[in-house]
Protein backbone atom coordinates (compact mmCIF):
# COMPACT_ATOMS: atom_id res chain seq x y z
CA UNK A 1 0.00 0.00 0.00
CA UNK A 2 2.98 2.32 0.91
CA UNK A 3 4.48 1.76 -2.67
CA UNK A 4 0.61 2.65 -4.27
CA UNK A 5 0.89 5.80 -2.35
CA UNK A 6 4.47 6.49 -3.26
CA UNK A 7 3.50 5.85 -6.93
CA UNK A 8 1.02 7.99 -7.09
CA UNK A 9 2.58 11.00 -5.45
CA UNK A 10 5.67 11.05 -7.71
CA UNK A 11 2.58 11.02 -10.62
CA UNK A 12 1.26 14.10 -8.90
CA UNK A 13 4.68 15.70 -8.77
CA UNK A 14 5.71 14.87 -12.20
CA UNK A 15 2.06 16.04 -13.47
CA UNK A 16 1.94 19.59 -11.23
CA UNK A 17 4.98 20.95 -13.03
CA UNK A 18 3.98 19.93 -16.73
CA UNK A 19 -0.03 21.47 -15.82
CA UNK A 20 1.70 24.61 -15.23
CA UNK A 21 4.04 24.81 -17.66
CA UNK A 22 0.89 23.81 -20.46
CA UNK A 23 -0.89 26.55 -18.51
CA UNK A 24 2.28 28.92 -19.18
CA UNK A 25 2.32 28.73 -23.07
CA UNK A 26 -0.81 28.84 -23.22
CA UNK A 27 -0.65 32.24 -22.08
CA UNK A 28 2.36 33.21 -23.80
CA UNK A 29 0.41 31.91 -26.91
CA UNK A 30 -2.86 34.52 -26.30
CA UNK A 31 -0.65 37.07 -25.26
CA UNK A 32 -0.73 39.67 -28.67
CA UNK A 33 1.37 41.42 -30.40
CA UNK A 34 1.40 44.95 -29.40
CA UNK A 35 2.47 47.26 -32.50
CA UNK A 36 2.63 50.86 -32.29
CA UNK A 37 1.58 53.77 -34.73
CA UNK A 38 3.10 57.45 -34.10
CA UNK A 39 0.86 60.53 -35.47
CA UNK A 40 1.33 64.24 -35.44
CA UNK A 41 -2.29 65.03 -35.62
CA UNK A 42 -4.86 65.91 -32.79
CA UNK A 43 -7.88 63.69 -31.67
CA UNK A 44 -10.51 63.31 -34.51
CA UNK A 45 -8.06 64.59 -37.20
CA UNK A 46 -8.88 62.63 -40.19
CA UNK A 47 -5.67 61.04 -40.97
CA UNK A 48 -6.18 59.38 -36.92
CA UNK A 49 -9.65 58.63 -38.00
CA UNK A 50 -8.25 56.64 -40.87
CA UNK A 51 -5.16 55.16 -38.25
CA UNK A 52 -7.59 54.20 -35.57
CA UNK A 53 -9.52 52.25 -38.66
CA UNK A 54 -6.65 50.55 -39.89
CA UNK A 55 -5.87 49.60 -36.08
CA UNK A 56 -9.41 48.18 -35.80
CA UNK A 57 -9.23 45.86 -38.98
CA UNK A 58 -6.24 44.46 -38.01
CA UNK A 59 -7.55 43.57 -34.68
CA UNK A 60 -10.87 42.22 -36.13
CA UNK A 61 -8.86 39.96 -38.91
CA UNK A 62 -6.07 39.01 -36.60
CA UNK A 63 -8.72 38.09 -34.10
CA UNK A 64 -6.93 40.02 -31.82
CA UNK A 65 -3.59 38.44 -32.09
CA UNK A 66 -2.39 42.01 -33.45
CA UNK A 67 -2.75 45.13 -31.72
CA UNK A 68 -2.15 48.42 -33.19
CA UNK A 69 -2.29 51.18 -31.10
CA UNK A 70 -2.50 54.69 -31.60
CA UNK A 71 -0.28 57.87 -30.41
CA UNK A 72 -1.34 60.71 -32.06
CA UNK A 73 -0.83 64.12 -31.09
CA UNK A 74 3.22 63.97 -31.32
CA UNK A 75 3.36 61.98 -28.37
CA UNK A 76 6.13 60.03 -29.59
CA UNK A 77 7.85 62.86 -32.02
CA UNK A 78 7.48 65.38 -34.33
CA UNK A 79 7.07 63.77 -37.74
CA UNK A 80 11.24 63.87 -38.59
CA UNK A 81 11.70 61.65 -35.28
CA UNK A 82 8.98 59.26 -35.97
CA UNK A 83 10.21 58.36 -39.77
CA UNK A 84 13.22 57.95 -37.67
CA UNK A 85 12.45 55.99 -35.38
CA UNK A 86 10.33 53.65 -37.79
CA UNK A 87 13.58 53.07 -39.92
CA UNK A 88 15.54 51.76 -36.95
CA UNK A 89 12.41 49.38 -35.64
CA UNK A 90 11.80 51.76 -32.45
CA UNK A 91 8.34 52.52 -33.41
CA UNK A 92 6.57 50.35 -35.82
CA UNK A 93 4.51 52.53 -38.08
CA UNK A 94 3.90 55.93 -38.36
CA UNK A 95 1.35 58.34 -40.41
CA UNK A 96 3.21 61.16 -42.26
CA UNK A 97 3.12 63.41 -45.03
CA UNK A 98 5.48 61.98 -47.69
CA UNK A 99 6.99 65.45 -47.69
CA UNK A 100 9.72 65.18 -45.04
CA UNK A 101 9.53 61.06 -45.81
CA UNK A 102 11.12 62.52 -49.27
CA UNK A 103 14.12 62.95 -47.06
CA UNK A 104 14.87 59.31 -47.07
CA UNK A 105 13.67 58.75 -50.00
CA UNK A 106 14.26 61.57 -52.96
CA UNK A 107 11.84 59.35 -55.61
CA UNK A 108 8.75 60.67 -53.84
CA UNK A 109 9.08 64.38 -55.21
CA UNK A 110 8.20 63.24 -58.21
CA UNK A 111 4.43 62.43 -56.36
CA UNK A 112 4.51 65.76 -54.77
CA UNK A 113 5.84 68.53 -57.54
CA UNK A 114 3.71 71.89 -57.67
CA UNK A 115 0.87 72.43 -59.76
CA UNK A 116 1.50 68.34 -60.88
CA UNK A 117 -1.82 67.05 -60.43
CA UNK A 118 -5.37 69.02 -62.35
CA UNK A 119 -6.97 68.02 -59.46
CA UNK A 120 -7.67 65.69 -56.90
CA UNK A 121 -9.30 62.92 -59.15
CA UNK A 122 -6.38 62.89 -61.33
CA UNK A 123 -4.12 62.02 -57.67
CA UNK A 124 -6.27 59.93 -56.84
CA UNK A 125 -5.80 58.13 -60.15
CA UNK A 126 -2.48 57.87 -59.86
CA UNK A 127 -2.10 56.97 -56.49
CA UNK A 128 -4.39 53.79 -56.55
CA UNK A 129 -2.77 52.90 -59.59
CA UNK A 130 0.30 51.24 -60.86
CA UNK A 131 2.43 54.38 -60.21
CA UNK A 132 1.41 54.89 -57.10
CA UNK A 133 2.01 50.87 -56.13
CA UNK A 134 5.68 51.62 -57.64
CA UNK A 135 6.16 54.17 -55.28
CA UNK A 136 4.55 52.61 -52.10
CA UNK A 137 6.90 49.25 -52.97
CA UNK A 138 10.23 51.75 -53.60
CA UNK A 139 9.93 52.65 -50.01
CA UNK A 140 11.47 49.05 -49.23
CA UNK A 141 14.96 49.92 -50.17
CA UNK A 142 15.51 52.38 -47.13
CA UNK A 143 13.94 50.68 -44.33
CA UNK A 144 10.05 50.93 -44.26
CA UNK A 145 7.17 48.82 -46.25
CA UNK A 146 4.68 51.54 -47.62
CA UNK A 147 1.14 50.61 -46.75
CA UNK A 148 -1.21 52.58 -48.07
CA UNK A 149 -2.00 56.31 -49.26
CA UNK A 150 -4.25 59.29 -47.32
CA UNK A 151 -5.86 62.60 -48.26
CA UNK A 152 -3.99 65.33 -47.10
CA UNK A 153 -6.08 68.19 -49.66
CA UNK A 154 -4.34 71.04 -51.16
CA UNK A 155 -2.03 73.35 -49.28
CA UNK A 156 -2.60 76.91 -49.72
CA UNK A 157 -0.17 79.87 -47.88
CA UNK A 158 -1.54 81.81 -45.13
CA UNK A 159 -0.32 84.53 -42.99
CA UNK A 160 -0.42 87.38 -40.73
CA UNK A 161 0.18 90.38 -43.01
CA UNK A 162 -2.27 90.30 -45.94
CA UNK A 163 -3.79 88.33 -48.78
CA UNK A 164 -1.82 86.55 -51.41
CA UNK A 165 -2.95 87.44 -54.74
CA UNK A 166 0.10 87.53 -57.07
CA UNK A 167 4.02 85.92 -56.66
CA UNK A 168 5.01 89.60 -55.78
CA UNK A 169 3.08 89.89 -52.58
CA UNK A 170 4.67 86.66 -51.29
CA UNK A 171 8.53 88.75 -51.22
CA UNK A 172 10.26 88.55 -48.45
CA UNK A 173 7.82 86.97 -46.36
CA UNK A 174 8.96 83.98 -43.93
CA UNK A 175 6.92 81.00 -44.31
CA UNK A 176 7.22 77.96 -42.14
CA UNK A 177 7.82 74.94 -44.15
CA UNK A 178 7.88 71.10 -43.50
CA UNK A 179 11.64 69.69 -43.22
CA UNK A 180 11.70 69.02 -46.89
CA UNK A 181 14.20 70.29 -49.00
CA UNK A 182 11.68 70.37 -51.93
CA UNK A 183 9.32 72.55 -50.03
CA UNK A 184 12.29 74.78 -49.17
CA UNK A 185 13.22 75.44 -52.95
CA UNK A 186 9.04 75.93 -53.69
CA UNK A 187 8.89 78.91 -50.92
CA UNK A 188 12.59 80.71 -52.16
CA UNK A 189 11.07 80.18 -55.73
CA UNK A 190 8.01 82.65 -54.99
CA UNK A 191 10.61 85.19 -53.45
CA UNK A 192 9.30 84.48 -49.85
CA UNK A 193 12.24 83.24 -47.09
CA UNK A 194 11.43 79.23 -46.12
CA UNK A 195 11.95 78.65 -42.41
CA UNK A 196 12.14 75.13 -41.26
CA UNK A 197 10.07 74.33 -37.70
CA UNK A 198 8.31 71.37 -36.24
CA UNK A 199 4.62 71.90 -36.78
CA UNK A 200 3.98 71.93 -32.93
CA UNK A 201 5.99 75.41 -32.56
CA UNK A 202 4.43 77.37 -35.81
CA UNK A 203 1.40 79.02 -33.71
CA UNK A 204 4.03 80.73 -31.08
CA UNK A 205 6.53 81.53 -34.18
CA UNK A 206 3.27 83.04 -35.52
CA UNK A 207 2.06 84.85 -32.44
CA UNK A 208 5.36 86.58 -31.74
CA UNK A 209 6.15 87.25 -35.65
CA UNK A 210 9.11 85.21 -35.73
CA UNK A 211 7.54 84.05 -39.13
CA UNK A 212 5.07 85.70 -41.24
CA UNK A 213 2.73 82.54 -42.47
CA UNK A 214 2.60 79.19 -43.26
CA UNK A 215 1.48 76.57 -45.63
CA UNK A 216 -0.99 73.82 -45.21
CA UNK A 217 -5.10 72.47 -45.81
CA UNK A 218 -7.87 73.11 -44.54
CA UNK A 219 -8.11 70.85 -41.97
CA UNK A 220 -4.41 71.76 -40.72
CA UNK A 221 -4.89 75.52 -41.05
CA UNK A 222 -8.07 75.24 -38.13
CA UNK A 223 -6.96 71.88 -36.01
CA UNK A 224 -3.54 73.90 -35.06
CA UNK A 225 -5.68 77.21 -34.12
CA UNK A 226 -3.50 79.33 -37.17
CA UNK A 227 -6.24 81.01 -38.59
CA UNK A 228 -5.99 82.50 -34.66
CA UNK A 229 -2.29 84.23 -35.36
CA UNK A 230 -2.73 84.23 -39.69
CA UNK A 231 -6.12 85.68 -40.63
CA UNK A 232 -5.02 85.77 -44.27
CA UNK A 233 -5.71 82.32 -45.82
CA UNK A 234 -5.26 82.67 -49.67
CA UNK A 235 -6.16 79.63 -52.21
CA UNK A 236 -3.61 78.98 -54.21
CA UNK A 237 -3.57 74.87 -54.04
CA UNK A 238 0.69 74.65 -54.81
CA UNK A 239 1.03 71.08 -53.94
CA UNK A 240 -1.16 68.25 -53.24
CA UNK A 241 0.96 66.32 -50.85
CA UNK A 242 -0.42 62.75 -50.29
CA UNK A 243 0.15 61.45 -46.57
CA UNK A 244 1.39 57.93 -46.14
CA UNK A 245 1.49 55.07 -43.55
CA UNK A 246 4.41 53.56 -43.66
CA UNK A 247 5.84 50.64 -41.81
CA UNK A 248 9.26 49.55 -40.34
CA UNK A 249 10.47 47.04 -42.41
CA UNK A 250 12.50 45.90 -39.29
CA UNK A 251 9.00 44.90 -37.77
CA UNK A 252 7.35 43.62 -40.91
CA UNK A 253 10.20 41.16 -41.49
CA UNK A 254 9.50 39.29 -38.10
CA UNK A 255 6.10 38.92 -38.98
CA UNK A 256 4.18 35.88 -41.06
CA UNK A 257 4.39 36.29 -44.59
CA UNK A 258 0.31 35.68 -43.83
CA UNK A 259 0.39 38.67 -40.56
CA UNK A 260 2.38 40.88 -43.30
CA UNK A 261 -0.24 40.52 -45.97
CA UNK A 262 -3.24 41.35 -43.45
CA UNK A 263 -1.49 44.25 -42.12
CA UNK A 264 -1.20 45.21 -45.84
CA UNK A 265 -4.94 44.81 -46.94
CA UNK A 266 -5.94 46.41 -43.47
CA UNK A 267 -4.33 49.57 -44.26
CA UNK A 268 -5.59 49.48 -48.02
CA UNK A 269 -8.90 49.13 -46.45
CA UNK A 270 -8.50 52.11 -44.13
CA UNK A 271 -8.65 54.27 -46.90
CA UNK A 272 -11.96 55.50 -47.71
CA UNK A 273 -13.00 55.80 -44.22
CA UNK A 274 -10.29 58.58 -43.81
CA UNK A 275 -10.99 60.08 -47.41
CA UNK A 276 -14.59 60.30 -46.09
CA UNK A 277 -13.50 61.91 -42.81
CA UNK A 278 -11.25 64.13 -45.11
CA UNK A 279 -13.78 65.55 -47.06
CA UNK A 280 -16.34 66.09 -44.27
CA UNK A 281 -13.45 67.59 -42.15
CA UNK A 282 -12.56 69.90 -45.08
CA UNK A 283 -15.83 71.94 -45.04
CA UNK A 284 -16.64 72.14 -41.23
CA UNK A 285 -12.93 73.33 -40.89
CA UNK A 286 -14.01 76.09 -44.06
CA UNK A 287 -17.32 76.90 -42.29
CA UNK A 288 -15.28 77.37 -38.88
CA UNK A 289 -12.74 79.79 -39.74
CA UNK A 290 -14.85 82.18 -42.01
CA UNK A 291 -17.01 82.25 -39.08
CA UNK A 292 -14.24 82.94 -36.71
CA UNK A 293 -12.88 85.93 -38.72
CA UNK A 294 -10.18 84.85 -41.43
CA UNK A 295 -10.03 86.19 -44.86
CA UNK A 296 -10.32 84.14 -47.79
CA UNK A 297 -8.91 84.90 -51.16
CA UNK A 298 -8.15 83.42 -54.70
CA UNK A 299 -4.89 84.08 -56.45
CA UNK A 300 -5.55 86.20 -59.56
CA UNK A 301 -3.15 84.23 -61.60
CA UNK A 302 -2.49 80.37 -61.02
CA UNK A 303 -0.14 80.12 -64.05
CA UNK A 304 2.23 82.91 -62.78
CA UNK A 305 2.63 80.62 -59.55
CA UNK A 306 3.18 77.45 -62.16
CA UNK A 307 6.02 79.50 -64.27
CA UNK A 308 7.99 80.06 -61.15
CA UNK A 309 7.96 76.29 -60.21
CA UNK A 310 9.85 74.97 -63.39
CA UNK A 311 13.37 75.51 -62.09
CA UNK A 312 12.37 72.87 -59.15
CA UNK A 313 11.16 70.21 -61.62
CA UNK A 314 14.83 70.50 -63.20
CA UNK A 315 16.63 70.92 -59.64
CA UNK A 316 14.69 68.13 -57.89
CA UNK A 317 14.02 65.09 -59.88
CA UNK A 318 16.52 63.07 -61.57
CA UNK A 319 16.36 61.53 -65.14
CA UNK A 320 14.36 58.70 -63.58
CA UNK A 321 11.66 60.92 -61.65
CA UNK A 322 11.31 63.53 -64.80
CA UNK A 323 10.27 60.11 -66.51
CA UNK A 324 7.66 59.47 -63.34
CA UNK A 325 6.20 62.77 -63.60
CA UNK A 326 5.57 62.14 -67.55
CA UNK A 327 3.71 59.25 -66.94
CA UNK A 328 1.93 61.31 -63.86
CA UNK A 329 0.52 64.08 -66.39
CA UNK A 330 -0.08 61.40 -68.91
CA UNK A 331 -2.59 59.78 -67.04
CA UNK A 332 -6.39 60.51 -67.76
Amino acid sequence: MKKVLLAMLMVSLLVVPLFAQGQAEGATAAKPIVLRLADNQPDNYPTVVGDLEFARLVAERSNGRIKIEVYNNGQLGDEKSAIEQVQFGGIDFTRVSISPLSNFNPLLNALQMPYLYRDADHMWKVLNGEIGEYFLNSMTDHGFVGLVYYDSGARNFYNSVKPIYSVADLKGMKIRVQESSLMMGLVSALGAVPTPLPYGDVYSALQTNVIDGAENNWPSYDTSSHFEVAKFYSLDQHTRVPEMIVASKVTMDKLSAADQELIKQAARDSAPAQIKSWADFEKKSEAKVVAAGSKINAINNQAEFAAAMQPLYDSFLNAEGKEWVKKIQAVK
